[in-house]
């Protein structure tokens, strides 16, 4: 298959997937293989949740809607015209998925394939129904790519990198199971944001987006803040009310009952306003239903941490403060070439 190819499908692919929302499916004639896909994704979608209880159609929504925006010739273009694709060597990539938002591994499912490579993946089990449907789509695009597309059950076998994602224990286990084999393993990792506090209502609400989406699973989902001493909570918890629905999820709700009452056991001095508590603490990695905050008195310092502490966050907000920083509401919306943990996936896939 050629490039062009590859990249139609995929566009294929966005149409497929643009035609999906929470307030307003429809139906395009125009889109390839509907009669056979559309009603079928639809039941998919309502299934999700029996599947994995995290996995409402609000966030398989959004994730389905975030790759539909994503899946352009446009933006395909503009990612792979950094690279010489030409270059690749062919081989079988393993992909070990993570689960913990709805598909979460697909970036790394279409750099494989957009380079030319056969894909063997293992899906996690709390994940295992949204990207085999997809790559039925796809197969029925373009059935060059029966060959290419591999869900494996058992033991992975005869492949020539892996790209494998996990919580940091696992991340060992692969390090040591994979040591002879070319490989991006990726550990856990959280995203901050810093505050001045001359945030707008409308920032600070665009904030409760970053961390509640996904309801706070997803790395890329704010864990922590950085804000000024003698800060004041009131405006940013007056902003974030409208996600105050978040509560009326049994899992969600279960796990800020749990985690209030396990802070609160230990004395912990916490701030709380009925579905999100906050608490003071160095680490950035809180636990659901919490965000953890830190006071600074000089953005330097805050600076100085966040490089020397650089492989364990992911994305950092903040209105200009933080040289790189992402937008507040954005964090949930990378672009193709914004790489996970900053590795560069393709190229990666084509040095390899």
């Amino acid at each position: 298959m050629t490039l062009e190819t590859k990249k139609s499908v995929f566009v294929e692919l966005g149409k497929f997937l643009g035609q999906f929302s929470e307030k307003n499916t429809l139906k395009d004639p125009a889109v390839l293989q509907n009669d056979t896909f559309f009603e079928a994704f639809i039941d998919l979608i309502k299934l999700s949740q029996s599947h994995n209880g995290w996995y409402t159609p609000e966030q398989v929504y959004f994730s389905i809607q975030s790759w539909a925006e994503a899946l352009t010739e446009e933006n395909l273009n503009q990612w792979l015209s950094a690279y010489d694709l030409e270059q690749n060597k062919t081989k079988n990539v393993a992909l070990i998925l993570a689960g913990n938002i709805p598909l979460v591994g697909f970036h790394d499912f279409l750099s494989v394939l957009i380079t030319g490579n056969t894909v063997l993946i293992k899906t996690s089990s709390s994940d295992q129904h949204l990207l085999p449907f997809l790559s039925k789509y796809i197969i029925a695009i373009e059935p060059k790519f029966t060959d290419k597309i591999k869900f494996i059950e058992g033991k992975l076998e005869n492949f020539d990198a892996v790209i494998a994602t996990g919580s940091n224990n696992t991340a060992r286990y692969f390090e040591y199971y994979f040591k002879d084999k070319p490989s991006i393993i990726r550990k856990s990792r959280n995203s901050i944001a810093v505050l001045n506090g001359s945030e707008t209502k409308e920032q600070l609400a665009a904030l409760g987006e970053d961390i509640f989406r996904y309801f706070g699973l997803g790395c890329r989902n704010v864990s922590k803040l950085f804000v000024p001493k003698d800060y004041s909570f009131v405006p940013f918890f007056e902003a974030i009310f409208e996600y105050q629905d978040v509560i009326h999820y049994e899992k969600y709700a279960n796990n800020y009952d749990y985690n209030k009452a396990v802070f609160l056991m230990s004395n912990f001095k916490l701030l709380d306003n009925g579905f999100l508590t906050l608490k003071e603490d160095k680490s950035h990695a809180s636990p659901i239903s919490s965000v953890f905050y830190e006071n600074y008195q000089n953005i330097s310092k805050v600076k100085l941490r966040l490089q020397t502490e650089v492989d364990q966050i992911q994305c950092v907000v903040s209105a200009n403060l933080i040289e790189g920083s992402i937008d507040f509401g954005q964090t949930q919306k990378p672009a193709l070439w914004d790489y996970a943990d900053n590795v560069d996936t393709i190229s990666f896939l084509l040095t390899t």
